[in-house]
């Protein structure tokens, strides 16, 4: 658990600004390195050495492959993949298309895109062509606008900027990368018949190994494996990506359906898997004054601690991710006497920072959306929470946090989701888990 020592100095740092409403510097995110491994207790540090070491000759031998296959090919510059969400790999289908040749060129699709390492990047368009020799495993997953954006007041490292952008996003998974492809691969291996199978089934089983070597010893996974520095390498609640994760492995380890072909010693880690993430989440679980409240949207490998993501997510009580968080943990058929008291405390978070009569909109002057007096609304719930006062905090570009969302950026204000509902879909279920699960 989170101690309230960590409260507002991780997220605060920094002078006041003149403007009376900024109240603090995001700071950046702290990476997996050795050197801070080394802080670790002594029993500690074999286990997180040995990811360590495995992560970086993994991703050494990641660039050295596509180095090779650049030289072989004569070519001076990789060529960057087509972008598209959900890369047309549907799960809704008719079960018989599955078995049609179209399934199978787009599983081939995904198959050629698969990382060495066993995963795949995210926004592909896998509909348009198979990888191509020279042909990167990731589209261009920076956001050259964020970087414009950034002011020349911050003082900093500009949290937004890839280590390498040349590689970057290779292996994740953020926006449901990864685990959707494996889910794809397996509807595709059981609906092929004998003669198609093999090479669906065996890039599946090399992807749940790649699951496996991502997860962290405590139980948490990264938002990018092998990590690549800064938040990335953060425990990563943001877009629900854990509890995907866990929920996909929970489904590999009942060997039921599309997982059937999955043999039962590898059902059987999964099953393990998923019970060290259940484990992180509630280790996670940020308290103050001796009181459990929410999750941050990332947390730091090593300490636990709310850490900060782009330049405008700073260190928070999250009011948007921790819904889906709870969500997923009265979803559990058998939660432990920890997993309850982790949903009761964050059921009485979310009763207590609901925020009403006010609603986020376009203003009458044409700047976008505000927050505005709106008698009856609500209750709605900001995205980011100061940890110990509980009062809505927002980030901007320039990585300044301030405490009222109309005085950031009008770029941010309308690029952003500030404000959501969620919680109440949260606290909904929870009126009736909470009868079968009560608090001790």
């Amino acid at each position: 658990m989170i101690s309230s020592r960590l409260l507002l100095a991780a997220a605060l740092a920094g002078p006041a600004l003149l403007d009376a409403a900024v109240i603090g510097t995001n700071p950046p995110a702290d990476p997996l390195t050795a050197e801070r491994i080394a802080t670790l207790p002594a029993d500690q540090q074999p286990a997180w050495r040995e990811y360590l070491d495995r992560s970086i000759a993994q991703q050494t031998a990641e660039k050295a492959f596509f180095a090779a296959e650049l030289k072989a090919y004569r070519m001076t510059q990789p060529v960057l993949p087509p972008e598209g969400r959900g890369g047309g790999l549907s799960l809704t289908r008719p079960a018989a298309w599955y078995a049609s040749d179209e399934a199978r060129t787009l599983a081939d699709h995904v198959l050629s895109f698969q990382t060495p390492a066993g995963g795949w990047s995210k926004n592909m368009n896998y509909a348009d062509h198979p990888r191509r020799p020279g042909e990167s495993f990731a589209p261009a997953n920076a956001a050259p606008a964020a970087a414009a954006a950034v002011t020349a007041s911050a003082k900093t490292q500009d949290n937004d900027a890839p280590r390498d952008p040349s590689w970057h996003y290779v292996g994740t998974f953020d926006n449901n990368a990864t685990t959707t492809q494996l889910r794809f691969l397996a509807r595709i291996a059981t609906a092929a018949d004998e003669r198609h199978r093999a090479p669906y089934r065996t890039a599946l089983l090399r992807g749940l190994d790649y699951v496996f070597a991502a997860q962290f010893p405590n139980g948490g996974f990264p938002q990018v494996y092998p990590l690549e520095g800064g938040y990335h390498d953060a425990i990563t609640y943001n877009d629900n990506a854990l509890a995907n994760i866990l929920e996909f492995l929970t489904d590999v380890a009942h060997g039921e359906g599309d997982f059937a072909l999955v043999p039962a010693q590898i059902r059987t880690r999964a099953a393990a898997s998923v019970q060290r993430g259940i484990a992180c989440i509630v280790a996670c679980q940020i308290t103050v004054n001796g009181h459990r409240t929410v999750w941050c949207q990332q947390h730091d490998a090593l300490t636990l601690a709310p850490a900060s993501a782009r330049n405008y997510e700073m260190p928070s009580q999250s009011g948007s991710e921790s819904d889906d968080i709870m969500l997923y943990l009265m979803a559990l058929p058998d939660p432990s006497p920890e997993v309850v008291a982790a949903v009761h405390a964050a059921a009485a978070w979310f009763e207590k920072t609901g925020l009403r009569d006010v609603a986020y909109r376009p203003a009458a002057d044409g700047t976008g959306r505000k927050l505005q007096p709106s008698p009856g609304a609500g209750p709605t719930w900001a995205r980011y929470y100061e940890i110990g006062s509980d009062r809505p905090i927002f980030g901007d570009r320039d990585k300044s946090i301030h405490d009222d969302v109309n005085e950031i950026s009008q770029e941010r204000r309308n690029g952003y989701s500030w404000f959501n509902d969620g919680p109440k879909r949260a606290l909904e279920r929870y009126a009736e888990w909470a009868k079968a699960h009560p608090a001790r």
